[in-house]
């Protein structure tokens, strides 16, 4: 042997070849990390348009249980029964501001005057009793919790873009509803071949179940919003067909909805009076009982049972994450992501039954 050679050459891989094992490994594991990392970052970043085409499946879902609601008494083709259900839809709202838009305008006025009205009282006999800072920081702390509110606050925040927000989650809710099967098949199509029929079980559940959750919430705020407006028209409370508008709306979005429902049934009802107040707040109790344990029961019933606490923590991070449109679409959101969990412990159960 020369003075040239070495002694034994090493034959093993080295650490910077992808031969190793061990690198291998390593390196499925950094890739499995940086992808999840990339996608909670590109998540982050299109959150708004995220929403927006999620509201549209919440859309398409109202329609579908609609088409296939009047599928029932209707043996005519989905296409023509999504016309029905559209032009009803269309009809219901545009007819109901025909004959109530010069009123309803008129009491969003009233409305708004009354509640400053009745803040600026209640701040200034606070700020006498020392319970509250000055007026001055009051409206900055009320400017601070409104600027944290989510970061959908600004997007939606103005009239052109909260319409056209509105009118691309419309025309993304009735394109999936007039083909729902054919963005299943390309939903399908997205997943590894081994996984579709799992998949395609776990997405018809969700759509079964959604279909149910919203039936549940149209039936609810029907409900809420016509017994307040026939018991404050009783009881001689101003403003009554705003705020049944007002809290059909807000029994959407159970829980914080009907909390502000109640704040805003009270200051109106305490701004005729005494007694006018006392009889606004006792029919919000009513009508809160009535919908907490007559509807509700019965609707979960047939619907998605979500538990209350669940439901309110959702939707506390969604509305903190989101802002307005995160809090409205908790509930879906919510519901979805319970389902696939339900299913995914299914199948293990099953797995390990086999």
């Amino acid at each position: 042997m020369t003075a040239e050679q070495p002694d034994e050459l090493v034959i093993d891989p080295s650490p910077n070849e992808l031969r190793d094992p061990f690198v291998r490994q390593e390196m499925k594991r950094a890739t499995v990390w940086f992808g999840i990392g990339g996608a909670i970052a590109l998540v982050v970043l299109l959150i708004q348009p995220l929403l927006i085409i999620f509201g549209g499946l919440v859309v398409a879902a109202m329609f579908d249980g609609g088409v296939r609601l009047l599928g029932r008494v209707l043996p005519i083709g989905r296409g023509w029964r999504l016309a029905i259900v559209v032009l009803a839809a269309m009809a219901f709202i545009l007819g109901t501001f025909y004959l109530t838009g010069v009123q309803i305008a008129a009491q969003f006025g009233q409305l708004q005057e009354t509640l400053i009205a009745q803040a600026n009282r209640l701040t200034g006999w606070a700020s006498g009793l020392g319970i509250l800072p000055g007026r001055a920081d009051i409206q900055g702390l009320m400017k601070e919790a409104l600027g944290s509110v989510g970061k959908l606050t600004s997007f939606v925040g103005t009239a052109i873009g909260a319409f056209t927000s509105l009118f691309m989650v419309l025309v993304i809710g009735l394109f999936v509803a007039m083909e729902p099967r054919l963005y299943e098949r390309g939903l399908q199509w997205m997943v590894p071949s081994d996984m579709r029929g799992e998949f395609a079980i776990t997405l018809e559940r969700m759509a079964t179940t959604l279909r149910r959750l919203l039936a549940g919430r149209l039936a609810g705020m029907a409900f809420e919003g016509v017994l307040v407006f026939v018991i404050l028209s009783l009881l001689g409370v101003p403003m009554a067909l705003v705020l049944g508008m007002i809290a059909a709306i807000l029994a959407f979005v159970p829980n914080v909805g009907a909390f502000v429902t109640g704040v805003l049934m009270t200051a109106v009802g305490f701004s005729a009076g005494v007694h006018t107040g006392f009889a606004a707040l006792v029919t919000y109790f009513v009508v809160q009982t009535i919908d907490g344990y007559v509807v509700i029961p019965m609707v979960a019933k047939r619907t998605v049972d979500l538990p209350p606490a669940l439901t309110l923590s959702a939707q506390i991070l969604a509305g903190t994450l989101f802002g307005v449109v995160g809090l409205a679409l908790a509930d879906p959101m919510t519901a979805m992501i319970k389902v696939a969990l339900e299913r995914s412990s299914e199948r293990e159960g099953e797995d390990q039954t086999a």
